[in-house]
């Protein structure tokens, strides 16, 4: 047998037993499950985020866990089991990839792009945003959303047209500041600016959201180290001027750099 199948086998029998056997196991349900699915996928972002590899193996063995445990559930409502989940997806991947398993022509990413989206828009759908989760966080939607509207031929032509819109929207924007009198406005149009923004990152081959998120690491580490300082100094932090955290906020930079 082929040793990722007696692996995978492996796992749907301890998955049989802790259903059986643990009381824990035995509790849960698909509602119960949701929010912890949630945290371990957020873990396996940071791992990503942190390069680390034996970090990313772990965290997506737990997602496979989850994966089959859900499978386990759906079993015991009648609903769907672990070989309806498979048979879905490869039928999906087959449907989807016309280029690999039909006569379709796809020469580049964007090509199968477009055809992936054209095909959805067979499969029921009645917008092409529809496949776009709404609970989704606000920039990973934003870029999703970019991304569908790409599939279909909706978009610029080239990055310098994205930001002049880009600068555009915060001219509008710093219009509604200096006003000052409505801020429903100001909020609408620092969104349309933001929006603009997350678009140029996807012209230039960037992931908003990773980019923000080593943006916000990168301000902890900086801030942390200032926090340290502070202590060496005998001082806590909001006894420092902000002459004194500028100096050590550069140190920290300095550090990173060499």
């Amino acid at each position: 047998m082929d040793p990722r199948l007696a692996a995978f086998e492996q796992l749907l029998n301890i998955m049989d037993d802790l259903r059986d056997k643990c009381p824990w196991d035995k509790k849960q349900t698909l509602e119960t499950l949701r929010y912890l699915t949630i945290e371990e996928t957020y873990e396996l972002s940071d791992a990503i985020l942190e390069k680390d590899l034996e970090e990313v193996k772990k965290e997506l063995g737990d997602l496979m866990m989850h994966i089959v445990f859900y499978a386990k559930v759906g079993s015991e409502l009648n609903a769907f089991n672990m070989q309806d989940i498979i048979e879905g997806i490869n039928e999906k991947l087959i449907r989807r990839h016309p280029h690999i398993y039909g006569e379709v022509k796809a020469e580049d990413a964007d090509a199968v792009s477009q055809n992936w989206e054209k095909i959805k828009m067979t499969e029921g759908r009645t917008s092409v945003l529809g496949g776009v989760p709404n609970s989704l966080p606000a920039m990973i939607k934003a870029h999703r959303i970019q991304e569908k509207a790409r599939g279909v031929g909706f978009d610029w032509d080239d990055s310098s047209q994205v930001w002049a819109k880009v600068m555009e929207e915060q001219q509008e924007m710093l219009d509604e500041v200096n006003e000052g009198k409505d801020h429903t406005k100001l909020e609408e149009e620092f969104g349309d600016y933001l929006f603009a923004l997350v678009n140029y990152a996807r012209f230039v081959g960037v992931n908003p959201e990773d980019a923000l998120e080593r943006g916000n690491r990168k301000f902890i580490r900086r801030f942390k180290y200032i926090e340290e300082k502070a202590r060496e100094a005998g001082k806590l932090i909001h006894e420092m001027t902000l002459d004194e955290m500028e100096i050590f906020w550069n140190q920290a930079k300095a550090e990173e750099r060499s």
